[in-house]
């Protein structure tokens, strides 16, 4: 595609050099420029894109997309000075890959809590319609029969056009995508063809980045001015009802959800259990019962979301209680590990206050022993919300371990302490284990009978994060392996 072809619709202070050359990529990360690549030059947190011009011209750029007044030598090469280098990329990775989300339905998945799990319920009733679907999102992105591993929740711009390319070339007729707080400031999802927003609710994350909750709300805010035709949004939410609010007079649909508030989709004759909630799901056009597999009153709101989603497709109740009721479970949401012992081990993502707390309170319906938390906190992330994090815990969990989980740069000992100072105002029945497999072997050695184990905070995470270093951890494998051992040992 000719250079000319792919600046459409930029907005340009200057160019030097030709625009009738053939490219054949793009790139901002000059390690993995090609030979005829466009190199977007994006200033970073850590790192300006501008300082390794020269290495991305010696790997075979020859444009390149800035923002600052550079000099270079070779006199082949095309230089496109912009406003804003991160809305630039996305603007031509999507002209250089065919502006693919204007060829399928893209719905858009954001708030604290719940994306992932909408995402995959939502795939499941839109493939009961009969509809091929992609997603994009915390767990990889779905394209066909693969999974693609993504290290953030939503993926910079390039990678996120060249994943709706090849979902066209699948014949993907919908894509699913969880679109986060930072994708939204950092203009990852612009030039996206957004057809529906969905929110799922707002508490208390990201403040590391975003410094304020309204800073945070404000980011979220964005996704539902870039649909062009339903905004699908959780009525019970404070949040949810100023999206309503702040985008009336837009000229599309908005459908809400809800438990409590009078909503267009809701849910009644709610009854909790240990392996999943029944509900009637109620709709303009009519009401059904559902028997969903996953506990809790969030799955509930979950439920109702990817709901709403395909009632606005036309898509019937029968379709979606069939949609609904085949998802068995979700990798690391409310995710029950199978220990043929009289208690339980429950794994889930829960790593902020308010979702401890929904997965706290839903195991508080059904437990009959002792609720026995497993839980830290991540390092270089907001640490203000560790103390409200053990707060929380201590509030509804009989006893508490508070452990690693993700320390990055920082010393786990030092998060595991800031965890504590919240659950001593609540709670004097914890444990200090800083090595997360010594916690989770302690919890279980020390299961009694009736006793709900929640391993939180690292969900469907495969590894653990150290300084550098990716090691792997699959909480799942390392219940099982403990319990094995025990068998062992009871045997001799």
């Amino acid at each position: 595609m000719k250079i000319k072809n792919i600046i459409k619709g930029l907005e340009v202070e200057k160019i030097y050099g030709s625009l009738e050359k053939d490219i054949k990529g793009i790139s901002y990360d000059s390690r993995k420029v090609g030979s005829n690549y466009v190199f977007v030059a994006i200033e970073g947190f850590e790192s300006d894109g501008h300082k390794y011009i020269d290495q991305a011209i010696e790997k075979g750029a020859t444009a390149l997309v800035v923002t600052k007044d550079i000099k270079v030598d070779e006199e082949n090469i095309t230089v496109i000075k912009v406003k804003d280098t991160r809305d630039s990329l996305a603007r031509i990775s999507s002209n250089f890959y065919g502006n693919p989300s204007e060829k399928m339905k893209l719905i858009g998945v954001t708030g604290t809590n719940g994306k992932t799990s909408i995402t995959y319920l939502v795939k499941s009733i839109l493939e009961k319609a009969n509809m091929k679907i992609g997603i994009i999102g915390t767990m990889g992105s779905v394209i066909g029969d693969e999974l693609f591993n993504t290290s953030n929740t939503t993926p910079e711009s390039l990678l996120i056009q060249e994943y709706l390319y090849h979902m066209i070339e699948e014949e993907t007729k919908a894509c699913v995508m969880e679109v986060s707080s930072h994708s939204l400031d950092l203009k990852r999802v612009e030039y996206c063809n957004f057809d529906i927003g969905i929110f799922t609710n707002l508490s208390r994350d990201h403040l590391d980045y975003h410094n304020t909750i309204e800073n945070y709300f404000n980011a979220k805010l964005k996704l539902f001015y870039m649909t062009d035709k339903c905004n699908i949004i959780n009525i019970d939410d404070i949040y949810g009802r100023r999206i309503v609010e702040e985008t009336k007079d837009l000229d599309i649909s908005t459908i809400t959800y809800g438990i409590v508030e009078k909503a267009t989709i809701y849910a009644t004759d709610i009854e909790y259990h240990l392996n999943g909630v029944d509900f009637k799901l109620n709709t303009p056009k009519g009401s059904i019962d559902i028997l969903f597999n996953i506990p809790g009153e969030f799955s509930v709101y979950n439920a109702l979301a990817a709901a709403s989603c395909a009632y606005y497709y036309g898509i019937g109740l029968n379709t979606i209680k069939e949609g609904l009721q085949s998802v068995k479970g979700i990798k690391g949401r409310f995710e029950i590990v199978p220990t043929n012992r009289d208690f339980s081990v429950i794994i889930d993502f829960a790593h902020t206050p308010d979702g401890l707390e929904k997965v706290l309170t839903t195991i508080r319906q059904f437990s009959e022993g002792r609720v026995v938390a497993v839980f830290g906190a991540g390092g270089n992330r907001d640490r203000t919300k560790r103390p409200i994090m053990g707060e929380t815990v201590g509030k509804y969990a009989d006893f508490l371990i508070v452990t690693s989980d993700n320390p990055r740069h920082e010393e786990p000992g030092r998060i595991v302490d800031d965890v504590i100072e919240g659950v001593k105002k609540v709670n004097k029945n914890y444990i200090k284990i800083v090595d997360r497999k010594e916690a989770i072997e302690y919890a279980i050695k020390n299961a009694r009978s009736k006793d709900i184990i929640l391993l939180a905070g690292k969900g469907h995470e495969t590894y653990t994060i150290i300084g550098d270093e990716v090691l792997p951890f699959d909480e799942r494998q390392i219940v099982l392996d403990i319990l094995k051992k025990m068998e062992k040992q009871a045997i001799y």
